[in-house]
């Protein structure tokens, strides 16, 4: 099965036994983008010609159109440095709302992070769709130490594409800073711009966290077509992962082949425009990708 990711080298096949998966034969870029109307509902029933997207201001052809409730797979990246003392138990109960939101067929991991970062599912156990084993996953990691948030996300990115969905998502819930990483910001804004994978954030941190980096949390989410959450209480991070859910539900996934000369390592803007009638909508999706290189 092809990775759906950013200049993939396969063409569109839909195969009626399982119409979520999809392959391709060209360098198809491909895009999540989630719609609302003006008063932030999900705006459910667009087809293809409600949409443009524009590649470095020039329109393109989109080659494929999907709105679909494919099953994903999805990495949750929990921070467990010593400013998470305390809080571990809203984040596993916020783990098992995600799931509860999630169809059996997602494929789901946990990485864990202090100064060092750890796969939290045992041995051979690399994906699960059950809220027992994640809510264990994350809990058998006593918080302290420092943060390696880059490291992190280095880790579970490279598990995110051992996964077989199409659709790959990331869900990470840190105060956004990091001091003991030995990659750096720079590269795994990088490694987003190569992959179609989302990333959602969750900033949890008190005002006398000194390592706090709201904006770090809100730069991961924004790259990818994610989003950026920065609950006031605790309690609030249960909703946010149902938000999350059904934000993911609702997508539809755009693809095409660009009309720009590909140069290798060259960035791409993006922008998608929707509209339902005369009514132009939100549109939230990556802001742009690094062409000629493969998904990572």
């Amino acid at each position: 099965m092809a990775q759906a990711g950013l200049a993939l080298p396969l063409l569109l096949l839909m195969q009626a036994p399982q119409p979520y998966s999809f392959s391709v034969n060209v360098d198809l870029v491909v895009l999540h983008a989630t719609v609302r109307d003006r008063k932030g509902v999900f705006a459910s029933d667009l087809r293809e010609q409600d949409f443009e997207v524009y590649e470095d201001g020039v329109r393109q052809s989109v080659r494929l159109f999907l709105h679909e409730d494919i099953p994903v797979t999805v990495g949750l990246v929990i921070d467990h440095s010593g400013s998470m003392r305390g809080k571990l138990g809203d984040v596993v109960a916020a783990a098992r709302s995600f799931v509860q939101s999630s169809r059996p067929e997602d494929q789901m991991f946990v990485v864990n992070f202090n100064e060092h970062v750890t796969l939290g599912l045992p041995g051979a156990m690399r994906f699960t769709s059950r809220s027992d084993e994640l809510s264990r996953a994350i809990s058998g990691m006593r918080p302290d130490g420092e943060t390696a948030l880059y490291d992190a996300m280095v880790e579970a990115r490279q598990r995110l594409q051992a996964g077989s969905r199409d659709k790959k998502v990331l869900i990470v819930i840190s105060d956004g800073g990091d001091n003991a990483s030995a990659h750096s910001l720079a590269e795994v804004l990088k490694m987003g711009e190569q992959s179609s994978a989302l990333v959602y954030t969750i900033g949890i941190f008190d005002e006398e966290d000194r390592d706090r980096n709201p904006n770090v949390l809100k730069r991961l989410a924004q790259t990818t077509g994610g989003e950026a959450f920065f609950p006031g209480q605790l309690n609030e991070v249960v909703a946010i992962c149902e938000r999350i859910a059904r934000d993911i539900r609702h997508q539809y996934t755009l693809g095409y082949v660009s009309s720009n000369a590909v140069q290798p390592g060259a960035y791409r803007a993006l922008r998608v425009v929707a509209r339902a009638g005369k009514s132009k909508l939100s549109v939230r999706t990556r802001s742009g990708y690094i062409a000629g290189e493969a998904a990572k």
